[in-house]
């Protein structure tokens, strides 16, 4: 199967073509590697180094006529979408429209897109959050991530191609970039690692749900063949706190400095885990690794890369 991936050069879309490639799927990546790296490159993906909102993206379909797209380009910074919405939407949702187009002009029989299921639910009603939730963003990162669920689903009822909705909680684990803003487990990592005081964004009791980059992966391999037109969480149905993330990885690396707290940033929930039974039902999809499980995993391999970087 040949597989086009956006944001390919990305912490989860890296992961995901490397178990694509692995299963011996031929896989293209689209990455303008602006929070990308090359350094998360598969040798044996075909790279496209430019923007899913440009114009040179048909050239790409023209040339390499894909049968399936995933979809993982996106600004993901809650805080940047609230300063700048329109360089949000610009990404999200124009950058999306372009590519959904192309797919349907290119004669692509299916998309697997990332969403949020962090940011799209709002400060919820009843956790854990499932697909039916009410919709009710507080950040402008949700509304974008939503508005291209709904294009899906219009350009499947006009034309006909294929969808599926992932709604991701948090995902961490090696390869996500610890100096955005976005990603705790990596940021408190680096920064317990480089001898600098990890900063909580309230009084520690902010709850998220953690699922690691394995799994997430696991479900996109599974989305390739299962669970057409639909929308799925993909998460563990756990809430762990801010808190509880600072005191496992401090435990872990050996870290006995304190948190800082500031006070919490717009557009941030206060609780969400996710309910993932659906996802169990049509892709037969569940999380294999336990929290403690991938802190440790996940904290070596920050361990390793300060390692390397001393080295250098």
């Amino acid at each position: 199967m040949k597989i086009l991936v956006t944001g390919g050069a990305g912490f989860i879309g890296s992961n995901v073509v490397d178990a694509y490639i692995d299963l011996g799927h031929d896989v293209i990546v689209v990455d303008n590697l602006s929070t990308g790296f090359k350094r998360n490159l598969n040798p044996k993906a075909k790279f496209h180094e430019l923007s899913i909102r440009g114009k040179d993206l048909s050239t790409v379909f023209q040339n390499e006529r894909p049968d399936v797209v995933n979809h993982h380009a996106a600004q993901i910074d809650v805080s940047k979408s609230g300063d700048d919405p329109i360089a949000d939407a610009e990404d999200n949702i124009l950058g999306s429209l372009n590519l959904i187009t192309n797919c349907v002009q290119s004669g692509v029989k299916r998309i697997i897109y990332a969403s949020t299921g962090g940011a799209i639910y709002g400060e919820a009603e009843y956790l854990p959050a499932d697909e039916n939730h009410p919709i009710n963003p507080v950040a402008q990162y949700g509304v974008s991530k939503h508005t291209v669920e709904h294009y899906l689903y219009l350009y499947h009822t006009l034309h006909g191609i294929d969808h599926v909705i992932l709604r991701y909680a948090n995902v961490y684990g090696p390869r996500q970039n610890p100096y955005g803003e976005a990603g705790v487990v990596a940021i408190f990592a680096t920064q317990m690692l480089t001898g600098q005081q990890p900063t909580i964004f309230g009084s520690g009791d902010k709850t998220r749900d953690y699922v690691h980059v394995s799994d997430a992966t696991e479900a996109n391999i599974l989305a390739l063949e299962r669970g057409t037109n639909t929308i799925l969480n993909i998460g563990t149905g756990v809430e762990t706190s801010d808190q509880r993330i600072f005191d496992t990885l401090a435990e872990v690396l050996g870290y006995n400095g304190s948190p800082n707290y500031a006070p919490v940033r717009k557009g941030e929930v206060y609780r969400i885990a996710l309910e993932c039974s659906k996802a169990r039902q049509e892709l037969g999809w569940s999380p294999r690794l336990s929290l403690k499980e991938g802190i440790a995993q996940t904290a070596e391999y920050y361990r390793d890369l300060a390692r390397r970087s001393k080295d250098d």
